[in-house]
């Protein structure tokens, strides 16, 4: 079963000429891969590029309403429906916390 680190910036309160930073506070959470959903991601990662690729090589301008845009969004959020599927491992203050009785 493999695992993959996520990191997560945590939301800020957005402002005109405001730039995300690349030291905003962040948390790191590791999932735990199924092979299944380990296989779908890989699948979906290499039909999303594909489609992005022919999209650029032929020119396409990303208009929202263009189907094939709307084509990579699907397959992107599907991607993403899966990976947040797979259970987040916890940290490990989390586990020693668990091990104490303290922790859920």
């Amino acid at each position: 079963m493999a695992t993959v680190t996520t990191i997560a910036a945590r939301p800020q309160t957005a402002s005109l000429g405001a730039l995300p930073s690349a030291a905003a506070p962040s948390t790191v959470r590791r999932r735990r891969i199924t092979p299944q959903a380990g296989h779908a991601l890989e699948i979906l990662g290499h039909a999303i590029e594909y489609l992005t690729d022919e999209y650029i090589y032929r020119g396409g301008q990303f208009y929202p309403g263009d189907p094939e845009v709307q084509a990579v969004q699907l397959l992107a959020a599907v991607n993403r429906a899966i990976y947040l599927e797979c259970p987040e491992v916890p940290t490990l203050g989390e586990r020693c916390l668990w091990l104490l009785g303290i922790g859920r």
